[in-house]
């Protein structure tokens, strides 16, 4: 599948955001090097790692327990982001959900994260629309007032920007994917499935720490 192309599978939902993975194949070491680097955030002597995701994409819900689990496991040296993809206008509901939640702190990114995923992916709420997502995010127990405000702030509409500027950066593919050091991209079918991208990714961070 070409870039920016979206296949809808047969268990998909037919709301903004929806990705499936590229339909080509990638020879050799199942990751890409960049030819201009990618800016990074972390500071001198860590190795940032992001995950490029949306959640209308249901390779990303599938994956993201894996990933959850790696972040936490992480080394001391490696710092870990979470970029929602911004392919087209329509992803832009999703995207502010996100970065409102991470506007207002980890307590609320971590409580309400997964739950996305399920809530428009398996319960089949539209929480891409405000009418149904700010009731339902009351519900988890996050202060809708304040999430209101983040959604709709100039801050979130900021990292909107600059998500769309890293993705392209990062020539992102498809999703789930992962820009290591800015320097290294990688995805589920360029690597050959999501151990392979976490095998490649700790590959890559040791390689990082030899230079």
């Amino acid at each position: 599948m070409k870039r920016r192309e979206f296949a809808l599978g047969a268990t998909a939902l037919a709301v903004p955001g929806l990705l499936a993975l590229p339909a080509h194949a990638q020879s050799g070491p199942g990751y890409l090097t960049l030819k201009d680097r990618a800016p990074v955030e972390a500071p001198a002597g860590q190795i940032e790692v992001i995950e490029f995701f949306s959640y209308g994409c249901s390779h990303c819900k599938n994956f993201e327990p894996m990933f959850s689990a790696w972040k936490k496991a992480a080394p001391k040296d490696v710092v870990v982001r979470l970029v929602h993809v911004g392919f087209q206008s329509s992803f832009e509901p999703l995207q502010r959900i996100y970065y409102a939640l991470e506007t207002m702190g980890p307590a609320a990114l971590d409580k309400v994260h997964g739950k996305v995923f399920d809530a428009l992916q398996t319960e089949r709420k539209r929480v891409d629309k405000p009418e149904v997502l700010f009731p339902w995010i009351a519900e988890q127990g996050v202060d809708r007032a304040k999430f209101e405000e983040a959604y709709k702030s100039f801050g979130v509409a900021s990292k909107l920007r600059r998500a769309v500027q890293l993705q392209e950066a990062y020539k992102v593919e498809g999703t789930p994917a992962l820009g290591i050091a800015g320097k290294y991209y990688t995805d589920g079918s360029m690597a050959g499935g999501f151990d392979r991208m976490i095998q490649i990714a700790n590959t890559l961070i040791a390689q990082e720490r030899k230079h």
